[in-house]
């Protein structure tokens, strides 16, 4: 990277925080710092900031952190969070459109007090819709990929512009956004009429089911690992032994044996090496292949 970058950031409307600490921003409540995080008052303003910085400097956006894992060592670069000014949720008769920093839960709610039926499934999802558009999000039965039209994004340059459904190249906890510079800035979701009544109670039972089935009040980040074809994830954790058995200060739910969480002050490393050290076991045990669905950045 070009030296004294920091010293020569542009001038924004939003805020820049130098040596941020990224761990606040993350429901593991672990990580490094980043060299600077970078919250835009708004497109505006983190067009300018783009167009502006070198290319060299790395960009990574980050939502709410709950299926993030930033390791000890921290982040190189600019962390790009957005904010409120990028949240807003406008629904039609036809569907529905959300801000990237907009919470899923609150896309379901809005979805249901229009009686638009589809989006149900958001409620038991603890992101934000660009995380969900990122990497496909889904649960219960739904995928991001089965009501989404399009997403608008912004590049390096600083460039908007809109992809559809095909080209976003959906698949099982993936798209091509996860492999690219492009920032989420928002998304439109194609959804069909039913009664306030019928959709309410749909996400209110997915609602239900999460809170009784996941560890919800831990400091946790999801789902750990994509279910393998055939298989259960949390059942091969589950059965390698690693249900509630602690590796540093973190463990496998005791609730839900593929939520790592936070139990005892645990650094990433010790969350990392535990989803590191079941891998293994699972595959020498049953010889599948668990990949994480976490998504984990930054130096060890």
């Amino acid at each position: 990277m070009p030296e004294n970058w920091i010293d020569s950031l542009p001038a924004v409307r939003g805020k820049i925080v130098k040596n941020a600490e990224l761990a606040p921003f993350t429901w593991f409540r672990v990580g490094g710092p980043a060299d600077v995080i970078f919250l835009p008052e708004d497109e505006a303003d983190l067009a300018a900031f783009l167009q502006t910085i070198d290319p060299a400097i790395p960009v990574t956006p980050i939502g709410v952190g709950s299926n993030l894992l930033v390791r000890d060592g921290g982040l190189d670069g600019v962390v790009v969070r957005l904010g409120r000014n990028f949240a807003q949720i406008v629904t039609d008769e036809w569907g529905l459109t959300a801000g990237a920093a907009a919470l899923d839960a609150q896309v379901a709610r809005a979805a249901a007090k229009a009686g638009l039926a589809g989006l149900e499934f958001y409620a038991g999802i603890p992101g934000t819709v660009g995380g969900a558009v990122t990497m496909n999000a889904g649960c219960y039965g739904g995928e991001t990929k089965d009501v989404l039209l399009s997403a608008r994004v912004m590049d390096r340059s600083g460039k908007a512009f809109i992809m559809s459904n095909a080209e976003l190249e959906f698949a099982y906890r993936h798209s091509i956004l996860q492999h690219s510079p492009l920032i989420v800035l928002g998304a439109a979701y194609e959804l069909s009429a039913d009664s306030v009544e019928a959709v309410t109670e749909r996400m209110e039972a997915i609602t239900a089911r999460r809170e009784t089935t996941q560890p919800i009040r831990e400091k946790t980040g999801g789902s750990t690992f994509k279910n393998p074809e055939g298989h259960s994830a949390w059942k091969l954790v589950d059965e390698a032994g690693w249900r509630g058995k602690l590796f540093g200060g973190a463990k496998f739910s005791d609730l839900h044996s593929n939520f790592m969480i936070n139990a005892e002050d645990a650094t990433a490393a010790d969350l990392e090496g535990l989803g590191d050290t079941v891998r293994a076991e699972v595959k020498d045990k049953f010889g599948i292949d668990l990949h994480w669905e976490i998504k984990r950045i930054g130096k060890k």
